[in-house]
Protein backbone atom coordinates (compact mmCIF):
# COMPACT_ATOMS: atom_id res chain seq x y z
CA UNK A 1 0.00 0.00 0.00
CA UNK A 2 2.78 2.44 0.92
CA UNK A 3 4.75 1.90 -2.30
CA UNK A 4 1.63 2.24 -4.45
CA UNK A 5 0.67 5.52 -2.74
CA UNK A 6 4.29 6.63 -3.11
CA UNK A 7 4.20 6.29 -6.91
CA UNK A 8 0.67 7.69 -7.25
CA UNK A 9 1.97 10.78 -5.41
CA UNK A 10 4.70 11.30 -8.00
CA UNK A 11 7.81 10.36 -6.01
CA UNK A 12 10.71 8.76 -7.96
CA UNK A 13 11.63 5.13 -7.28
CA UNK A 14 14.92 6.25 -5.70
CA UNK A 15 12.99 7.49 -2.64
CA UNK A 16 12.54 4.59 -0.18
CA UNK A 17 9.40 3.85 1.80
CA UNK A 18 8.09 1.14 4.11
CA UNK A 19 4.96 0.15 5.98
CA UNK A 20 4.42 0.21 9.76
CA UNK A 21 1.75 -1.79 11.57
CA UNK A 22 0.71 -0.77 15.05
CA UNK A 23 -3.01 -1.09 14.42
CA UNK A 24 -4.87 2.18 15.18
CA UNK A 25 -1.66 4.05 16.01
CA UNK A 26 0.31 3.04 12.91
CA UNK A 27 0.27 6.63 11.65
CA UNK A 28 1.64 7.88 14.98
CA UNK A 29 4.31 5.18 14.90
CA UNK A 30 5.28 6.37 11.42
CA UNK A 31 5.80 9.85 12.89
CA UNK A 32 8.01 8.44 15.64
CA UNK A 33 10.02 6.37 13.15
CA UNK A 34 10.69 9.35 10.90
CA UNK A 35 11.69 11.47 13.89
CA UNK A 36 14.03 8.72 15.06
CA UNK A 37 15.68 8.51 11.65
CA UNK A 38 16.21 12.28 11.68
CA UNK A 39 17.71 12.16 15.17
CA UNK A 40 20.09 9.36 14.13
CA UNK A 41 21.29 11.36 11.13
CA UNK A 42 19.97 8.86 8.56
CA UNK A 43 17.68 11.42 6.88
CA UNK A 44 16.87 15.12 7.03
CA UNK A 45 13.24 15.01 5.90
CA UNK A 46 10.57 12.32 5.92
CA UNK A 47 6.88 11.97 5.19
CA UNK A 48 4.89 10.09 7.84
CA UNK A 49 1.53 8.83 6.63
CA UNK A 50 -1.41 6.86 7.93
CA UNK A 51 -4.27 5.21 6.05
CA UNK A 52 -7.38 3.27 7.00
CA UNK A 53 -10.12 1.67 4.94
CA UNK A 54 -12.74 0.10 7.16
CA UNK A 55 -15.27 -0.15 4.34
CA UNK A 56 -13.08 -2.63 2.45
CA UNK A 57 -12.28 -4.83 5.44
CA UNK A 58 -14.26 -7.73 6.87
CA UNK A 59 -14.90 -6.72 10.47
CA UNK A 60 -15.27 -10.31 11.68
CA UNK A 61 -12.34 -11.79 9.75
CA UNK A 62 -9.00 -11.54 11.58
CA UNK A 63 -7.08 -13.40 8.87
CA UNK A 64 -4.74 -16.36 9.34
CA UNK A 65 -3.90 -17.02 12.98
CA UNK A 66 -1.69 -19.45 14.83
CA UNK A 67 -3.35 -22.64 16.04
CA UNK A 68 -1.68 -21.95 19.42
CA UNK A 69 -3.81 -18.84 19.94
CA UNK A 70 -5.90 -20.45 22.69
CA UNK A 71 -2.91 -21.72 24.70
CA UNK A 72 -2.26 -18.39 26.45
CA UNK A 73 -4.99 -16.19 27.91
CA UNK A 74 -3.41 -12.91 26.83
CA UNK A 75 -2.92 -14.20 23.29
CA UNK A 76 -6.59 -15.22 23.15
CA UNK A 77 -7.57 -11.79 24.53
CA UNK A 78 -6.01 -10.18 21.45
CA UNK A 79 -9.05 -11.39 19.53
CA UNK A 80 -11.59 -9.63 21.77
CA UNK A 81 -13.65 -7.25 19.57
CA UNK A 82 -12.86 -3.58 20.18
CA UNK A 83 -16.46 -2.89 21.17
CA UNK A 84 -16.19 -5.43 23.96
CA UNK A 85 -12.94 -3.86 25.20
CA UNK A 86 -14.90 -0.60 25.40
CA UNK A 87 -17.51 -2.35 27.53
CA UNK A 88 -14.74 -3.80 29.72
CA UNK A 89 -13.34 -0.32 30.33
CA UNK A 90 -16.76 1.14 31.12
CA UNK A 91 -17.37 -1.61 33.67
CA UNK A 92 -13.86 -1.56 35.18
CA UNK A 93 -13.71 2.21 35.61
CA UNK A 94 -17.37 2.95 36.22
CA UNK A 95 -17.97 5.03 33.09
CA UNK A 96 -21.72 5.58 32.81
CA UNK A 97 -23.82 5.65 29.65
CA UNK A 98 -24.62 9.30 30.42
CA UNK A 99 -20.93 10.23 30.36
CA UNK A 100 -20.39 8.38 27.11
CA UNK A 101 -23.39 10.05 25.49
CA UNK A 102 -22.10 13.59 26.10
CA UNK A 103 -22.45 15.63 22.89
CA UNK A 104 -19.68 18.18 23.49
CA UNK A 105 -17.20 16.54 21.10
CA UNK A 106 -19.73 16.59 18.26
CA UNK A 107 -20.65 20.18 19.03
CA UNK A 108 -17.01 21.29 19.02
CA UNK A 109 -16.31 19.44 15.77
CA UNK A 110 -19.42 20.86 14.10
CA UNK A 111 -18.52 24.40 15.16
CA UNK A 112 -14.96 24.05 13.90
CA UNK A 113 -16.21 22.62 10.62
CA UNK A 114 -18.75 25.43 10.14
CA UNK A 115 -15.99 28.00 10.72
CA UNK A 116 -13.79 26.34 8.11
CA UNK A 117 -11.04 25.57 10.62
CA UNK A 118 -10.25 22.20 9.02
CA UNK A 119 -10.18 23.37 5.40
CA UNK A 120 -6.45 24.13 5.21
CA UNK A 121 -5.53 20.65 6.36
CA UNK A 122 -7.94 18.62 4.23
CA UNK A 123 -7.05 17.68 0.65
CA UNK A 124 -10.20 17.08 -1.45
CA UNK A 125 -10.34 13.54 -2.86
CA UNK A 126 -12.41 12.61 -5.92
CA UNK A 127 -13.50 9.00 -6.07
CA UNK A 128 -16.27 6.68 -7.22
CA UNK A 129 -18.88 5.36 -4.79
CA UNK A 130 -21.61 2.78 -5.18
CA UNK A 131 -25.04 3.18 -3.60
CA UNK A 132 -27.22 0.42 -2.16
CA UNK A 133 -28.80 -0.19 -5.57
CA UNK A 134 -25.39 -0.70 -7.20
CA UNK A 135 -25.37 2.58 -9.12
CA UNK A 136 -21.98 4.26 -9.35
CA UNK A 137 -21.30 7.97 -9.16
CA UNK A 138 -18.31 10.29 -8.85
CA UNK A 139 -18.02 12.33 -5.65
CA UNK A 140 -15.46 14.76 -4.25
CA UNK A 141 -14.91 14.45 -0.51
CA UNK A 142 -13.65 17.71 0.98
CA UNK A 143 -14.73 17.46 4.63
CA UNK A 144 -14.99 14.90 7.41
CA UNK A 145 -18.28 13.05 7.04
CA UNK A 146 -18.45 11.75 10.60
CA UNK A 147 -19.42 15.05 12.19
CA UNK A 148 -23.07 15.06 13.28
CA UNK A 149 -24.04 18.67 13.90
CA UNK A 150 -27.55 17.84 15.07
CA UNK A 151 -26.51 15.33 17.74
CA UNK A 152 -28.46 15.62 21.00
CA UNK A 153 -28.33 13.79 24.32
CA UNK A 154 -31.96 12.77 23.80
CA UNK A 155 -31.14 11.29 20.42
CA UNK A 156 -28.12 9.40 21.72
CA UNK A 157 -30.08 7.99 24.64
CA UNK A 158 -32.47 6.20 22.26
CA UNK A 159 -29.72 4.12 20.62
CA UNK A 160 -29.40 0.48 21.57
CA UNK A 161 -26.13 -1.04 22.82
CA UNK A 162 -24.13 -2.30 19.85
CA UNK A 163 -21.96 -5.01 21.40
CA UNK A 164 -23.69 -6.34 24.54
CA UNK A 165 -27.43 -6.47 25.27
CA UNK A 166 -26.90 -4.73 28.61
CA UNK A 167 -23.91 -2.65 27.52
CA UNK A 168 -23.32 1.09 27.26
CA UNK A 169 -21.39 1.32 23.97
CA UNK A 170 -23.63 2.36 21.06
CA UNK A 171 -23.31 3.60 17.51
CA UNK A 172 -23.60 7.11 18.92
CA UNK A 173 -20.65 6.96 21.30
CA UNK A 174 -18.36 4.93 19.02
CA UNK A 175 -16.41 5.97 15.96
CA UNK A 176 -18.06 5.47 12.59
CA UNK A 177 -16.82 3.14 9.84
CA UNK A 178 -14.20 5.30 8.18
CA UNK A 179 -11.95 5.51 5.16
CA UNK A 180 -9.25 8.16 5.19
CA UNK A 181 -5.59 9.08 5.16
CA UNK A 182 -3.26 11.71 6.57
CA UNK A 183 0.34 12.78 6.10
CA UNK A 184 2.79 15.06 7.87
CA UNK A 185 6.22 16.22 6.72
CA UNK A 186 8.84 16.00 9.47
CA UNK A 187 12.30 17.45 9.19
CA UNK A 188 15.44 18.56 10.91
CA UNK A 189 15.05 22.26 11.70
CA UNK A 190 18.05 23.25 9.57
CA UNK A 191 16.62 21.36 6.58
CA UNK A 192 13.17 22.83 7.06
CA UNK A 193 14.52 26.39 7.30
CA UNK A 194 16.73 25.88 4.25
CA UNK A 195 13.62 25.01 2.22
CA UNK A 196 11.67 27.95 3.64
CA UNK A 197 8.95 25.72 5.07
CA UNK A 198 6.79 26.83 8.00
CA UNK A 199 7.27 25.07 11.35
CA UNK A 200 3.84 24.09 12.63
CA UNK A 201 4.95 22.09 15.65
CA UNK A 202 7.81 20.46 17.50
CA UNK A 203 7.97 16.80 18.53
CA UNK A 204 9.36 16.90 22.07
CA UNK A 205 8.98 13.26 23.07
CA UNK A 206 7.12 10.05 22.34
CA UNK A 207 6.29 6.91 24.26
CA UNK A 208 4.51 3.62 23.68
CA UNK A 209 3.48 1.45 26.63
CA UNK A 210 1.68 -1.88 26.47
CA UNK A 211 -1.54 -2.61 28.37
CA UNK A 212 -3.72 -5.72 28.76
CA UNK A 213 -5.43 -6.47 25.42
CA UNK A 214 -8.87 -6.73 27.01
CA UNK A 215 -8.46 -3.08 28.10
CA UNK A 216 -6.53 -1.91 25.05
CA UNK A 217 -8.13 1.55 25.00
CA UNK A 218 -6.43 2.73 28.19
CA UNK A 219 -3.01 2.89 26.48
CA UNK A 220 -2.73 6.71 26.60
CA UNK A 221 -3.27 6.66 30.38
CA UNK A 222 0.15 5.08 30.78
CA UNK A 223 1.86 6.38 27.64
CA UNK A 224 1.14 10.08 28.29
CA UNK A 225 2.97 10.19 31.67
CA UNK A 226 5.94 8.37 30.08
CA UNK A 227 6.11 10.87 27.22
CA UNK A 228 5.78 13.82 29.61
CA UNK A 229 8.64 12.47 31.72
CA UNK A 230 10.85 12.26 28.63
CA UNK A 231 10.01 15.86 27.78
CA UNK A 232 10.59 17.09 31.33
CA UNK A 233 6.95 18.16 31.70
CA UNK A 234 3.98 17.37 33.91
CA UNK A 235 0.26 17.13 33.25
CA UNK A 236 -0.09 20.65 34.69
CA UNK A 237 2.07 22.01 31.84
CA UNK A 238 -0.38 20.85 29.15
CA UNK A 239 -3.29 23.09 28.12
CA UNK A 240 -5.11 20.66 25.82
CA UNK A 241 -5.04 16.90 25.45
CA UNK A 242 -6.29 15.45 22.17
CA UNK A 243 -6.90 11.76 22.81
CA UNK A 244 -7.97 10.04 19.62
CA UNK A 245 -9.93 6.94 20.54
CA UNK A 246 -12.68 4.87 19.00
CA UNK A 247 -15.04 4.76 21.99
CA UNK A 248 -16.29 7.36 24.45
CA UNK A 249 -15.56 5.10 27.41
CA UNK A 250 -11.82 5.33 26.82
CA UNK A 251 -10.91 8.99 27.39
CA UNK A 252 -13.22 9.19 30.39
CA UNK A 253 -11.50 6.26 32.05
CA UNK A 254 -8.11 7.87 31.50
CA UNK A 255 -8.70 11.45 32.44
CA UNK A 256 -10.94 11.05 35.51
Amino acid sequence: MARVAHFLSGFPDTVPCYTVNRQCSSGLQAVFNIAGAIRSGSIDLGLACGVESMSLGEMGNPGDLSSRLTEVDRARDCMIPMGITSENIAERFGVSREKQDAVSSQQKAARAQSLGLFEREIVPVTTRVQDAEGSERVVTVSRDEGVRAGTTVAGLSKLRPAFKPDGTTTAGNSSQVSDGAAAVLIGRRAAVEALGLPVLGVLRASAVVGVPPDLMGIGPAVAIPAALEQAGLTVADIDVFEINEAFASQPYSKMD
